[in-house]
């Protein structure tokens, strides 16, 4: 076994040394870190160095834009991948498999995307989208079935309840297709994932929570006739990690987080996620109901960050040798790529890849598959990213 892992790039205000909020409708405000091409080269740097696959980034209204920022981004890095999330139906289905097309062949097989049917009609309406969600949901299976086929190279006629196109092929194909990643908690999202789905993310949940939605999917796909034989799904976790040499510093570090917390902005926030049509959101939200106590909903798994962060709410929190340990346990249920993020991203992807990492490596659960530095202490250097 060889788990991915991959980073987070802070296009969502910046970045800094306290939880960036961002998604979901919540406004980031402005970070110490600004979202720029020399800033964000360091953390796509990082990441690539310590051993990470690739790096999530962000869409919609509350960050800067996904595609062109990874463009920018594949010039002033070497070999990471960048999985890039974007909105089916805010581009049309044609225009974007030419896009990833363009992107995988022009940056050597550097994609992934990161498929977001989009969890709020409020947003939405920003980009002219009037779908509710049922719709999107409905919308976006039709949107991979055209692009897929395009893709493998056919002429395609199309003619959806919400998608059409005539006539349509591709002047070039992907030199190797770019996976698809998908998630959603609903019942429209699961049927979407079990049928097009290359990798299934969920956000980080405790374990029994996981295993139940990894069974869902599974069930789901075999009934598309996919399986361990014939286009089998893989799962994927999503959260946020502090790691340290010990659990003592790792618990400090959350609890300073938490302490830079205004209480009326965790009211305003979870108010404002309250309303989020997300189901996903929905769950990460009862994993807290917004207080600000007893936050480790399993060992080693903090659900603090959620307080003023849409999306993804959970951290993984510990030494490094119990955050392999949780690793560990979430991979024996049956997921294989972790996406992750820290404040700020730039160190943080140096406290989990020269402290995680190279457990993970001993255990025989990944494998550094880029050129490698040597490193000293686990510690990154306190100049760094100031």
């Amino acid at each position: 076994m060889s788990l991915k892992f991959h980073w987070f790039l802070p296009t969502n205000g910046g970045d800094g040394r306290h939880v960036v909020g961002g998604g979901h409708g919540v406004n980031p405000g402005q970070s110490g870190r600004p979202a720029d091409v020399s800033y964000l080269t360091q953390v796509a740097r990082a990441a690539e160095d310590n051993g990470f696959e690739a790096a999530l980034t962000p869409t919609g209204a509350w960050c800067e834009d996904a595609w062109v920022t990874t463009a920018m981004l594949a010039q002033t890095s070497a070999r990471l991948k960048f999985l890039v999330a974007f909105r089916p139906g805010l581009v049309a289905p044609y225009l974007a498999a030419q896009m990833a097309t363009t992107f995988q062949n022009l940056t050597d097989g550097r994609l992934l995307l990161n498929v977001v049917t989009g969890g709020e009609s409020h947003e939405q309406r920003m980009f002219g989208d009037y779908h509710d969600k049922d719709a999107r949901y409905e919308r976006c299976g039709e949107f991979l079935d055209i692009v897929r086929r395009l893709w493998a190279g056919e002429t395609v006629d199309y003619e959806g309840k919400h998608l059409s196109v005539d006539a349509a092929r591709l002047g070039f194909l992907p030199a190797k297709l770019p996976e698809i990643y998908f998630g959603g908690s609903s019942p429209a999202a699961g049927k979407v994932a079990a049928e097009h789905a290359d990798v299934y993310l969920t956000w980080g949940e405790p374990p029994q929570a996981v295993a139940e939605k990894i069974a869902w999917i599974r069930e789901l796909a075999a009934a598309e006739g996919r399986g361990p034989d014939h286009r089998p799904i893989r799962f994927g976790i999503r959260m946020h990690v502090i790691t340290r040499d010990t659990a003592e510093e790792a618990w400090a570090e959350a609890d300073r987080l938490l302490s830079e917390i205004d209480p009326e902005t965790v009211r305003k926030v979870q108010e404002g996620l309250r309303r989020s049509e997300s189901e996903g959101q929905r769950r990460m939200l009862d994993l807290h109901d917004g207080r600000t106590d007893d936050l480790e909903v399993y060992p080693n798994v903090w659900a603090g960050v959620g307080l003023v962060r849409g999306g993804a709410g959970t951290a993984l929190v510990g030494s490094h040798e119990e955050v392999a340990d949780r690793i560990q346990e979430y991979a024996e249920l049956g997921l294989d790529e972790f996406v992750l993020s820290a404040y700020p991203h730039l160190e943080g992807a140096y406290w989990f890849g020269e402290g995680v990492l190279p457990i993970l490596a001993e255990r025989g659960l990944w494998k550094h598959d880029g050129p490698q530095r040597q490193y000293g202490s686990a510690v990154p250097f306190a100049s760094v990213g100031r």
